[in-house]
């Protein structure tokens, strides 16, 4: 890992709903459901981690329906559809 300034916040939505013991599979991110969807969320050290949280969603069979990077002020939220 290379520093804490060079982390980036990520908000990945996926059709289904998954709890939150799915979050040590996706690497400590938080799992969270919202009616049909579940948002995965959290810091990742970098592109090839996104990379790899994404390949698990596929490996799952899952739908991904978006990837967000998120700014200094939406850590820790996720936005409403």
């Amino acid at each position: 890992m290379s520093g804490a300034g060079s982390l980036a916040h990520y908000e990945i939505r996926i059709e289904g709903a998954l709890d939150e013991r799915w979050t040590s599979w996706f690497e400590g991110l938080q799992v969270t459901s919202e009616g049909k969807q579940t948002i995965i969320s959290g810091p990742l050290t970098d592109q090839p981690a996104l990379h790899g949280v994404l390949a698990k969603v596929r490996d799952l069979g899952l739908c991904l329906i978006s990837v967000r990077r998120l700014g200094p002020d939406e850590t820790g939220k996720t936005t409403p559809q």
